[in-house]
């Protein structure tokens, strides 16, 4: 006799507070999103008004630091309180407060190109808690891809161009792992090793679409591609045994599908951004200053709230809630300020080489650093990191340029991707066009220096600086 069974299954849960929420959703907005957000709450919320802009704000002072070792100065005599650099912003398609007089407003100013594939896929590792050997076979992946974000060489290979007298040689199944989560970093499809592999992960990861459907779509992916591309209809449900509207609807899902999912990262039209900082050199140090001019400014309406007050109305009226989630957003919009100085505080105190000597002087950096740094989460700083800009001496960088993969040198020391891209570039720049560098020669070069990289990732970084082979930049 077969008794009856009761599984009982526990989960943890958590489940944000609806001001966390609002603080999270805050913090994650670029610049103009978030100005569209408080422009729509001062309009709708009567206990909201717009703060004057010369009022006070907390957390707005400008953050100064020292220079760097190698780079120290003699401290000059102080200032009574440092000037605002005199410099331009564009605040895209909405009006800016404290315009008054000055330099012309140029668009061109706050063009900044998108990150190359590669290094957003780095990037987005930094998210993650890896063990060095699982983070060094996720890199080598990445470095491996092509324009089209194909892994097209065996897991094996890889290993075999790069290792450079590591530990044993990765099995199988740590392999799989690293493509894994590969293949779960940005778009879906990436690092997928034909195409029905990548239309299939974009499929798994597809929301809004029943159970059945994607099943079926799953199969014609998995089974019969080939089917598909003849537009074999009859062949299909033959084969798959489904009515004709299942497969109709199958195959439009299929076909709105993207087969080259790494070519979205080779757009070359600029982005027009407001800048959330300032980054300029006073007194020979390297300060931050926020950039609140460009942005609505939300605080609470105290006639009207002290008008609410005396009414003594329901606390769950409409209008207590009104007066909740103006508090709220005044809180959040502030917390938004602090937290991504903050966090451009900390980046300028740990690359002050950079802005001093360029993408060569670049050091490695990860999110856990800034976290840690911070006492913050990974997760907070990752969201205060994208789509956040800072103008600086040497152009207009997104905060995540600053964040690169370390890189190993034979000295037992460390150089980042982005150092190691600068170097290429300056050695590309100072060949003999009669007698360009081959990769091999750059590989060698590199070495020289003390960076051991594989020809293949020279290759890729020479790519990503949108440079042509030796054979295509030789001139007699």
């Amino acid at each position: 006799m077969v008794y009856p069974t009761q599984e009982l299954r526990l989960r943890q849960q958590m489940t944000l507070a609806p001001r966390l929420q609002q603080s999270v959703k805050l913090l994650q907005m670029t610049a103009l999103e978030f100005t569209t957000a408080v422009e729509q709450a001062l309009a709708s919320n009567p206990f909201l008004e717009e703060a004057d802009e010369q009022e006070a704000e907390p957390g707005a002072a400008a953050a100064v630091f020292p220079p760097a070792a190698d780079t120290a100065a003699p401290d000059p005599a102080p200032q009574a309180e440092p000037p605002m650099p005199d410099v331009p912003a564009y605040s895209g398609d909405y009006p800016t407060r404290g315009q008054g007089d000055g330099q012309e407003r140029d668009q061109g100013l706050w063009a900044a190109s998108t990150l190359s594939m590669s290094q957003r896929l780095s990037l987005e590792l930094g998210n993650y808690q890896l063990a060095p050997r699982d983070r060094l076979l996720t890199e080598f992946i990445i470095d491996a891809l092509d324009d089209d974000g194909y892994l097209r060489v065996p897991l094996s290979s890889l290993w075999g161009d790069a290792h450079r007298g590591a530990d044993a040689v990765p099995d199988e199944g740590e392999w799989m792992t690293a493509l894994r989560l590969v293949q779960q970093l940005d778009a879906p499809g990436l690092a997928a090793r034909d195409l029905a592999e990548c239309l299939s992960l974009q499929l798994a990861a597809a929301s809004g679409i029943g159970d059945e459907l994607r099943a079926l779509a799953l199969r014609i992916v998995r089974e019969q591609l080939d089917r598909l591309a003849r537009n074999d209809c009859a062949g299909l449900r033959q084969q798959l045994g489904c009515s004709e509207e299942a497969l109709r609807e199958s195959c439009a899902l299929i076909r709105g599908l993207d087969p080259k999912p790494g070519g979205r990262y080779s757009a070359e039209a600029p982005v027009y951004v407001v800048p959330d900082v300032f980054v300029d050199k006073w007194q020979s140090r390297w300060r931050v200053l926020p950039n609140r001019n460009a942005m609505p400014q939300a605080r609470l309406h105290q006639t009207y709230a002290e008008l609410f007050r005396r009414a003594r109305l329901d606390d769950r009226s409409p209008m207590a809630q009104e007066l909740q989630e103006a508090r709220w957003l005044v809180r959040n919009v502030e917390q938004r300020y602090v937290t991504i100085q903050r966090v451009a505080e900390a980046i300028v105190k740990r690359q002050q080489t950079f802005f001093e000597y360029g993408d060569v002087a670049l050091r490695p950096l990860m999110l856990r650093e800034v976290a840690d740094d911070l006492d913050m989460h990974e997760s907070t700083v990752s969201r205060a990191t994208v789509g956040k800009y800072m103008v600086t001496p040497r152009g207009v960088f997104e905060f995540r340029h600053f964040f690169s993969r370390e890189l190993a040198t034979d000295t037992g020391g460390s150089c980042s991707a982005t150092a190691v891209r600068a170097l290429i570039k300056e050695m590309v720049e100072a060949e003999d066009p009669a007698m360009p560098l081959s990769d091999v020669a750059l590989t060698q070069q590199l070495a020289a220096n003390g960076i051991l990289l594989a020809r293949r990732t020279v290759s890729k970084y020479r790519g990503q600086l949108r440079m042509p082979p030796a054979e295509l930049r030789r001139r007699h």
